[in-house]
């Protein structure tokens, strides 16, 4: 595969298109979910995106140049991508659309975590203390209570902690795979993975809900490719930050649309998420060479 010389330009332009279009899968998921099952959704998602994608496929050399060396890799990243992203249209339907965002955004501390558990990384005070950054703004926006759950929030955080190994496994596959090829391995592990749930809770849908799918199928099958693009052109330490903006462009989405109130606790609970993401993004400072004797 051709290596892209870094360019932090281009990342930015790819992620412009990542957010526009996640922003545009907020709306068509809350829209579509008010009739239909998560499941069939979903479904109807992989379908629409597979139509959209086949052309792109054929103008690159057809579907013999979407076999890879990794099989395993993008079956691992889907599978978990797609209960991430189950969760993530079941939360939606739950709670404000700015709570799911902000909380979604608490994937980069689950990766400082995972990476210290599994993989020995060094855990450094500013880790540390974005760790606890992060923790802390989930507990302001959650505000648990004593014997009441929220259903909505405990999904999201789950989610999010998908999303950040499948962010991972993104990154490591754009080394050897196009971003075409991510996506379509993407599109086929979640339809087969999908298709007996989809028709277990099939409903036909409205000729409005039909307008929102094919929304959601394009601009979910296409978000991703925006964010494989980007990782061509510079590392998760870039592009992730770029993200940031969708926090407060989901809250004015759902307070302009759906009316939903933006209160206090969910602001300082997202600037202290923000605020831990970008500590942990940091890069870590070089450490001294050794005195010569």
């Amino acid at each position: 595969m051709t290596a892209h010389p870094p360019s932090t330009l281009r990342a930015a332009l790819w992620m412009s298109g990542w957010l526009l279009l996640m922003l545009f899968v907020a709306i068509g998921g809350r829209e579509t979910l008010r009739d239909l099952n998560v499941f069939q959704v979903m479904e109807i998602r992989s379908l629409f995106g597979f139509v959209f994608l086949t052309p792109i496929i054929l103008l690159n050399g057809g579907f013999r140049t979407m076999a890879t060396a990794r099989p395993v890799a993008h079956v691992t990243r889907n599978l978990v991508h797609y209960a991430s992203q189950l969760g993530w249209f079941y939360a939606l339907t739950l709670i404000p659309l700015s709570q799911l965002v902000s909380i979604e955004f608490t994937m980069p501390i689950w990766i400082a975590i995972m990476a210290a558990i599994f993989l020995g990384e060094r855990m450094t005070l500013l880790k540390i203390v974005a760790i606890v950054l992060g923790l802390i703004g989930v507990v302001v926006i959650v505000r648990p209570t004593a014997g009441e759950i929220n259903v909505g929030q405990l999904v999201s955080l789950a989610s999010a902690f998908g999303f950040g190994i499948s962010i991972t496994l993104i990154k490591s596959l754009t080394r050897t795979d196009s971003a075409l090829k991510i996506i379509f391995w993407m599109i086929v592990v979640q339809s087969i993975a999908g298709i007996v749930p989809a028709i277990a809770t099939w409903q036909w849908p409205s000729a409005y809900v039909w307008f929102w799918l094919v929304i959601v199928g394009f601009c979910g099958t296409f978000s991703h490719f925006c964010m494989a693009r980007a990782m061509l052109y510079a590392d998760a330490t870039v592009v992730v930050p770029m993200d940031f903006l969708r926090v407060p462009l989901s809250a004015a989405i759902g307070w302009l649309l759906y009316s939903e109130r933006l209160d206090m606790f969910t602001l300082l609970g997202a600037a202290l998420i923000l605020a831990g993401n970008t500590l942990n993004l940091r890069s870590p400072a070089p450490r001294p060479a050794a005195a010569s004797s």
